[in-house]
């Protein structure tokens, strides 16, 4: 499935992921999320069908500035995620591919 990748500059002011948007990934069959950035609503998206990657928690809601941007290349932590790259996770972190891995 689709995986959302958010580069929110490794912010700890406020979170760019709520439940309500996590939920909204699992109606439109994502796999997964990962932002450079906090969530909020952790127990809540916990119960979700959708793996979700971030750097912390924040109670604080992020305010909607822009869009941002759709199927480019999205770079942090070292790691460059491009668009059609596989992404496999765990509870022990990410890995990117170009190819599909056989595991």
């Amino acid at each position: 499935g689709r995986v959302l990748v958010v580069d929110a500059g490794a912010s700890k002011r406020c979170a760019l992921l709520g439940d309500f948007l996590a939920e909204t990934g699992t109606k439109n069959g994502w796999s997964g999320i990962i932002i450079n950035g906090c969530c909020r609503d952790s127990e809540e998206i916990g119960k979700l069908d959708i793996g979700v990657k971030t750097i912390g928690t924040h109670p604080l809601k992020s305010s909607k500035r822009d869009k941002g941007m759709r199927d480019v290349p999205v770079s942090f932590a070292g790691v460059t995620f491009k668009p059609g790259s596989y992404v496999y996770a765990d509870m022990d972190g990410v890995l990117v591919s170009d190819e599909k891995l056989e595991l």
